[in-house]
């Protein structure tokens, strides 16, 4: 298992366009990734699971995965989140 805690810097958090891009992302790979907010673990491949995460700016989120290319899968989308997701 791979993880690693960041910080979302973006406006809007994880809402709408950048939690469509964070699930199109972790669809990439075939580890198991969850997003892991104020103790309650959310499938990162499911956009309900993201939008009903309910995660703002500032908050802080954990991103772990566990799978063939789980490491690969968290540098990545911490990379998509550290740029504000493209914004």
């Amino acid at each position: 298992m791979f993880k690693q805690e960041v910080i979302l810097q973006n406006e809007t958090g994880l809402h709408a366009r950048p939690a469509s891009l964070f699930v199109k992302e972790a669809s990439k790979y075939t580890a198991d990734i969850k997003v892991t907010k104020d103790g309650k673990d959310y499938n990162a491949k499911s956009i309900m699971g993201i939008l009903s995460m309910g995660a703002a700016k500032g908050d802080k989120i954990i991103i772990q995965a566990e799978g063939d290319d789980a490491e690969t899968a968290v540098k990545e989308l911490i990379s998509l989140v550290n740029n504000k997701f493209n914004e």
